[in-house]
């Protein structure tokens, strides 16, 4: 059944951004979704902005590993949806599955398992697996907002068409806007499956629709109008209604993809009218086209065949001996263009052509490698088939990239891992030194003196035993004067003596009356030695810590380097050997498209042969019958 050949990158990129507006919506089906909040976790912000570059394996490499060590709250749900997302977003739906489930049981908002649902059923929609996506689909229930409603009615009308319900997908799709995207899909499919399972009446009137639809407002959209005018005209034609092909055949844009087929159609149909002259113009323009569609091909017999009816045998006969040349070097064309496909130019010339530093769903091929005959590309690569078996491939080899990198960089942890070895071993020493246990000791026993004087000081309000050293020499020299007066007796002058005591005095009520101040510096200075000695004595002990701990943390990490190491190892080859099993599939899937190209070449050679010989055969039957006497 025709539909739409792979998820739309817009649908599939919402999957994953979902994340944003899915954890912050209402609980309710009839209020507004509220809008994202601020991130509030750094490491969710750094996934974000990885998403948002198109950096999809960085972005949830980043965010599982974030999730591991726990640096995602408060915006787990939101990551796991998002993971989900991405995950939905490389086609592993049965990994995403898991996720929405897990989000479900958590107890999460009637929005936010709604979207879940939607998601997961229309990737296993697009997996094929029919079943597994009607499951999904019943677990919605009315909580999704009007954009994904209309895809919801969309998937669950294509799920019917699946089973073989076309009138019930009809009745499904009436509930959709009939200019809406969702609905000139859904009606285009059920049209062409309605004309093939026999309702012919029914689906030409679903294509008409879809085919007369005025301004449409993006391309792909009036590619599905010219394909849906081009089936309605090719149904007709089966019909036997010419005319009626001929008016839905003209809607078609000459520029269009479908083009080509528009234009053979329209021809036949003048032929079928008996109109050869008309259906020369349609297929002259066909016949200068690429060879590589099979329109082409038939319109390079088709005008040979349109003079041939016109009587215009010699021209027919130019024309088709024309054609059976160009089909002769056009087969060899097609054998060169194996050769160096088989060879690996055009996966190899592709990889070159489109670099990318990341994997992903969401890249395309957007520049064709140098080959012997380029223009056979075009039937290749637009194959479904063929693109996503080669994003398999250029995924692998990404892969094959990221290990070898990885790789390096165990080296690089190696040698870091060893130099902090080499640089504990020189440096502890000397930290053990600098932060003796014995010097901590020493350090407390003066610190405890000094405190017990400062207690015995502040009892007994001594201010001498705050004084300073100007202040202690002061005493000391007084001391010494007062002794020298002593011993002279009744020969020391009564004026010294008197200097001498009131000296003393004065230092002493100057020591007296800062006595205050100074037992307050005193406690205060205390209180940085016991601050001072206590860090000495936490250093000292995360010291001996770090003795015993260091060690088995670098053999922790070597054991995870050489467990990580041997896994890479483990997996190089056999990431190789399935990118060369890829290769070899996408390599046999051009070749196989090419194989077909020269198998209608050979047909449309045959054709003309056989066009050939009958124009033979009449020229010679006409000449007999010349030649035949008069009766």
């Amino acid at each position: 059944m025709p539909q739409r050949s792979r998820p739309s990158t817009l649908w599939c990129r919402a999957a994953a951004a979902a994340a944003l507006a899915c954890a912050c919506a209402s609980g309710g089906a009839a209020e507004p979704v509220k809008k994202p909040g601020p991130v509030l976790a750094p490491h969710y912000g750094d996934t974000l902005f990885h998403f948002f570059q198109d950096r999809y394996f960085t972005a949830i490499t980043t965010l599982m590993a974030s999730q591991q060590i726990g640096r995602i709250a408060p915006h787990d749900d939101e990551a796991e949806i998002l993971r989900g997302g991405m995950l939905l977003s490389y086609g592993l739906h049965r990994e995403a599955g898991e996720i929405f489930a897990q989000l479900i049981e958590r107890g999460a908002s009637p929005a936010v398992q709604d979207r879940a649902w939607f998601f997961l059923a229309k990737i296993r929609y697009q997996r094929g697996l029919i079943d597994e996506a009607e499951a999904a689909i019943g677990r919605i229930g009315k909580n999704l907002p009007p954009a994904l409603e209309e895809e919801r009615v969309l998937l669950q009308a294509n799920l019917m068409m699946a089973r073989g319900d076309y009138a019930g997908a009809a009745g499904v799709l009436g509930a959709l806007a009939g200019a809406s995207s969702a609905s000139l899909y859904a009606r285009f499919n059920l049209g062409v499956a309605l004309v093939r399972s026999g309702d012919a009446e029914q689906g030409a009137r679903l294509l008409d629709e879809v085919g007369r639809t005025p301004e449409l407002p993006t391309e792909e959209l009036r590619s599905l109008r010219d394909k849906a005018n081009v089936a309605l005209g090719y149904s007709a034609l089966q019909d036997k209604k010419p005319e009626a092909a001929r008016v839905a055949l003209e809607r078609v844009r000459l520029t269009s993809l479908h083009s080509n087929k528009a234009l053979l159609g329209f021809g036949w149909a003048a032929a079928e009218m008996k109109e050869p002259r008309k259906a020369l113009v349609p297929w002259t323009e066909l016949a200068q086209r690429d060879f590589s569609d099979a329109a082409v091909l038939e319109a390079r017999i088709a005008v040979p065949y349109a003079y041939a009816e016109l009587g215009a045998f010699g021209q027919s006969l130019a024309r088709y001996e024309e054609a059976i040349a160009a089909f002769d070097e056009e087969g060899r064309h097609l054998d060169e263009s194996i050769a160096a496909i088989r060879a690996g130019k055009l996966l190899d010339g592709l990889i070159e052509r489109n670099p990318g530093d990341e994997m992903g769903w969401f890249w395309n091929i957007r520049e064709l490698p140098e080959m012997p005959h380029a223009n056979h590309l075009t039937q290749v690569l637009a194959q479904h088939e063929f693109q996503e078996a080669f994003k398999n491939f250029r995924d692998l080899r990404f892969l094959a990239n990221n290990l070898k990198d990885w790789q390096d960089n165990l080296g690089a942890f190696d040698d870091m891992l060893a130099n902090r070895r080499q640089a504990y071993t020189e440096r502890l020493p000397k930290v053990r030194e600098r932060s003796s246990a014995k010097d901590i000791a020493a350090l407390a026993q003066r610190r405890d003196a000094v405190t017990a004087e400062t207690q015995r000081a502040e009892t007994e309000a001594d201010g001498v035993a705050f004084a300073d050293e100007r202040e202690q020499a002061l005493m000391a020299r007084l001391k010494e004067v007062q002794a020298n007066l002593q011993a002279l007796g009744d020969a020391a002058e009564p004026a010294a003596r008197e200097r001498a005591r009131l000296a003393a005095g004065a230092l002493t009520w100057q020591l007296a009356q800062e006595y205050p101040a100074r037992l307050w510096e005193a406690k205060k200075g205390l209180q940085a030695i016991d601050a001072g000695l206590a860090d000495a004595q936490r250093l000292d002990a995360a010291i001996s810590q770090a003795e015993r701990d260091e060690p088995v943390r670098f053999d922790r990490f070597a054991a995870r380097i050489k467990d990580l190491g041997g896994r890479i190892q483990a997996l190089v080859p056999r990431v190789a050997a399935l990118s060369n099993e890829q290769q070899g599939q996408v390599q046999e899937l051009a070749v196989a498209e090419l194989t077909r190209q020269k198998e209608r070449l050979a047909v449309y050679a045959t054709q003309a042969r056989f066009a050939v010989a009958q124009l033979y055969d009449r020229a010679t039957a006409a000449r007999k019958d010349d030649r035949a006497p008069a009766q």
